[in-house]
């Protein structure tokens, strides 16, 4: 009966370790089959910085999310043995199945080991099984036509002494590509084509298209003249009318915006339709289509998404999500900035510049540019440093040009000025298309600038101790040179000093000095500082962790990327008068949250300048672009909102939401027109209940924000005096106060005599001013009262 048992129990566990053998295999198969890595096109790796993980869990990568092989390995090391590519779970056994295995073992162990070489053997056989169909199913080319029209192309093939990997229009005159059946050609003589002829006249227009779209882009990248720009763009439109994509996304946008090709929105509509229908991210993102957009990589998408989540426009407002998208974006922008602090971006409001032609804007007249170029060439040194300087950032009216940069700051160097010395330091350490890359002549000319004292050469003598560029790398000097020029305020010197304290290079760690010096730069402008500090906020590294304050930071980063030159074609295009054109360009800044573009769209439909709107849709899309301005602190704009309801602009007349815009503009900007407003709506009773002593209350602090507003006041103020008077006249009874008046005790028993002497004397007064106007007006003595003469006939004139 006891080996009935146990011939019962050997079969239960044999039955047991087969059934373990058969989950085992089936784990290893389905997280070889089933894990991410086996779908094309289905990313592992998170594109986003290392400081993602900090943050929170919110953006977990999918490498966090689904084990590595290597994870998997390791989660069964421990009690574990692997056979075959099979892996044996041996610490699940209960104490009593080990016990009676103990007794059993060795009669086991053979058939334990046989079975093993078993599995082993039909492992390998299926292997070697899944290896040969996967050779079999390998696509194979066929040759077409020639000398052996159906057979299998032979790679590599001998063709003149040399072999080919792969199909070749070697020895063609039409360009198609052919390929050998056998391994040498000139033995065998066996060919065909590798494509057919339809499919090589596509091919080689691709290849004409191509070489049309990079000769365009050629003229486009290196010139700056308009004339030529319009040549380049002549080259796209032909290679877009042989449907190249790249070419096509370019005339999109130019017919769009009107730049270099007549404006015609219907046909960019068009081309950005059929780029969508070919999966283009950048038609997917003109045609509203973020989201994919976004997934495409398209960087101009991530921005608007961050825009949306962050305000909330047509999803759910969601700080965390802004911060990702916006991240993104910022890391891009962030590497493509010099150390100059990238280029100068205009911020131009067009409301502003109607009321003050030329002052909001801060361009640079052309006489004004003019003067500081004589100036220069008769020798002025501040002169030469300043016109340098804005032909390296552009900016203010001025082009970038580093080639008359370069002339003026060497002008000003040669004559002793050490801020040009330190600047051509900073062209030569950056190098350009006009200056060669020079790590010693840039230290060179960093050296005297440090010499003298300037706090530019202090900061690019530091880079060159920091990075070892010229020099060993020695970061007490480093360190040295950055604390000068930081004392005096050099923003470069202020940030560098910041990330030494930030990544502990040689000095201490220290979070809270690389937090003042980040802001200590971003004071003073630079991007880089920006950046740093939305990544302390992001993460909480020196801070207590801030999404709002990182997505606005991170915000202020994307807006300085390279789009925002848009921002200057568009108010160009405005001054050019072709209104459509600026307000297309104006939306779609608008749309990546530009608050200057939101404001503009919307005093272009505002001043109803564009004709590619319904006249009955302007105010609305004015109030909405007003909104989105207001919410970002543009004071005009929450006036303008204010404006629109009490009017009724675009909506209808609302007093109580005009007075809360006007409100909100008088307690978050002090604004005071909005002070005036409100005076006048307490003053009339609109929205909120009369009250003239609040009205006289709003005019003053009116009168006090703004000497401007004084005389708008006075007259205010005068007004709501007699307002005043007469409402307190009409309020008392006038019968009433002279009932209560007792006159003998006023002015005595015999006030009425006294009245009665009083009229007599006025009347008389009146009779004797009237009877002295009816008596004649004596006249001085020798002037006679002129009489009109008459003129005698010749004849008849009274001798002389």
């Amino acid at each position: 009966m006891g080996q009935r048992a146990r011939l019962l129990l050997l079969l239960c566990l044999v039955v047991l370790w087969v059934a373990g053998l058969a989950a085992a295999a089936w784990l290893l198969y389905a997280s070889h089959v089933l894990s991410p890595t086996s779908f094309p096109g289905v990313p592992t790796s998170h594109t986003l910085l290392s400081t993602t993980d900090e943050e929170g869990n919110q953006d977990e990568s999918l490498e966090s999310k689904t084990l590595s092989a290597e994870d998997q390995v390791k989660d069964h090391s421990t009690g574990t043995r692997v056979v075959a590519g099979q892996i044996f779970l041996e610490s699940g056994k209960s104490d009593s199945q080990s016990e009676d295995e103990e007794s059993f073992h060795s009669q086991e162990e053979e058939k334990e080991n046989s079975l093993e070489e078993l599995n082993s053997l039909e492992m390998s056989n299926l292997l070697n099984k899944d290896l040969e169909e996967a050779e079999v199913q390998s696509p194979v080319l066929t040759a077409i036509g020639g000398t052996a029209d159906g057979e299998p192309c032979h790679f590599p093939f001998l063709f003149m002494e040399k072999e080919y990997p792969e199909c070749t229009a070697d020895g063609r005159e039409d360009g198609r590509l052919w390929c050998a059946t056998t391994y040498d050609y000139k033995e065998d003589q066996k060919w065909g084509f590798c494509e057919t002829e339809e499919q090589s006249n596509k091919r080689r227009q691709m290849q004409e298209a191509e070489d049309v779209y990079q000769t365009g882009m050629k003229i486009l990248n290196e010139s700056s003249k308009k004339a030529q720009k319009k040549e380049a763009y002549q080259y796209l439109l032909k290679a877009a009318d042989m449907n190249h994509t790249k070419a096509m996304e370019k005339v999109s946008y130019a017919l769009l915006f009107g730049d270099y090709l007549k404006q015609n929105i219907q046909s960019s509509k068009e081309l950005f339709e059929k780029l969508t229908e070919e999966g283009s991210p950048k038609g997917q993102m003109a045609l509203v289509y973020y989201t994919f957009g976004a997934l495409g990589g398209n960087l101009i998408a991530h921005m608007i998404l961050g825009y949306r989540y962050w305000v909330g426009i047509g999803v759910l407002p969601s700080c965390e999500s802004a911060l990702t998208h916006y991240r993104l974006v910022a890391n891009h922008v962030a590497s493509d900035i010099s150390l100059t602090g990238g280029t100068v971006v205009q911020r131009i409001r067009l409301a502003d510049e109607v009321e003050n032609p030329g002052m909001a804007s801060g361009m640079l007249e052309d006489d004004l540019i003019q003067y500081y170029q004589f100036l220069a060439e008769k020798g002025d040194v501040q002169a030469q440093v300043g016109l340098g300087q804005l032909h390296l950032h552009g900016g203010r009216g001025v082009e970038q040009n580093h080639q008359r940069a370069f002339e003026y700051f060497n002008q000003a160097a040669n004559a002793g000025n050490s801020h040009a010395m330190a600047f051509l330091g900073k062209m030569y350490s950056e190098g350009s298309d006009v200056v060669p890359q020079s790590n010693e002549t840039a230290l060179q000319y960093f050296k005297k600038a440090a010499d003298m004292g300037n706090p530019v050469g202090q900061s690019g003598l530091g880079m060159a101790y920091l990075y070892g560029r010229g020099v060993p790398v020695n970061y007490e000097l480093a360190l040295k040179y950055f604390q000068k020029a930081a004392e005096q305020g050099w923003v470069d010197g202020q940030l560098q000093l910041g990330s030494m304290y930030y990544n502990g290079i040689g000095v201490k760690r220290d979070y809270k000095q690389a937090l003042k010096y980040f802001n200590l730069a971003s004071q003073g402008g630079h991007i880089l500082a920006f950046y740093n500090l939305a990544q302390m906020h992001a993460t909480g590294t020196g801070v207590m962790r801030s999404c709002h304050t990182a997505v606005e930071l991170f915000k202020n980063v994307c807006e300085r990327g390279r789009w925002s030159e848009r921002l200057m074609t568009a108010y160009n295009s405005y001054k050019d008068g072709d209104s459509n054109s600026a307000v297309v360009q104006y939306l779609l800044l608008a749309e990546q949250g530009y608050e200057v573009a939101q404001s503009n769209a919307a005093f272009i439909f505002d001043q109803k300048e564009a004709s590619i709107v319904e006249e009955n849709e302007t105010y609305p899309r004015a109030l909405l672009h007003w909104n989105r301005a207001a919410s970002q602190g543009y004071t005009v704009a929450r006036i303008k909102l204010g404006d629109y309801h009490f009017y009724g602009f675009g909506t209808d007349v609302d007093y109580e939401t005009a007075f809360i815009h006007y409100r909100l503009a008088s307690e978050q900007q002090h604004s005071a027109q909005a002070m005036f407003n409100l005076g006048y709506m307490h003053e009339k009773g609109l929205g909120i209940k009369q009250d003239l002593h609040l009205a006289k209350r709003f005019y003053d602090m009116a009168a006090e924000a703004s000497p401007d507003a004084q005389v708008p006041v006075f007259l205010a103020l005068c007004k709501l005096r007699v307002i005043y008077s007469l409402q307190y006249v009409r309020e008392i009874n006038i019968r009433e106060v002279f009932s209560h008046v007792d006159m003998d005790q006023l002015l005595g028993p015999e006030w009425d005599l006294y009245l009665m002497t009083i009229i007599a004397l006025l009347l008389g007064t009146i009779i004797a001013y009237r009877q002295r106007q009816h008596q004649a007006i004596p006249r001085p003595a020798g002037l006679r009262p002129a009489v009109p003469q008459q003129e005698p006939p010749p004849e008849h004139q009274p001798p002389q």
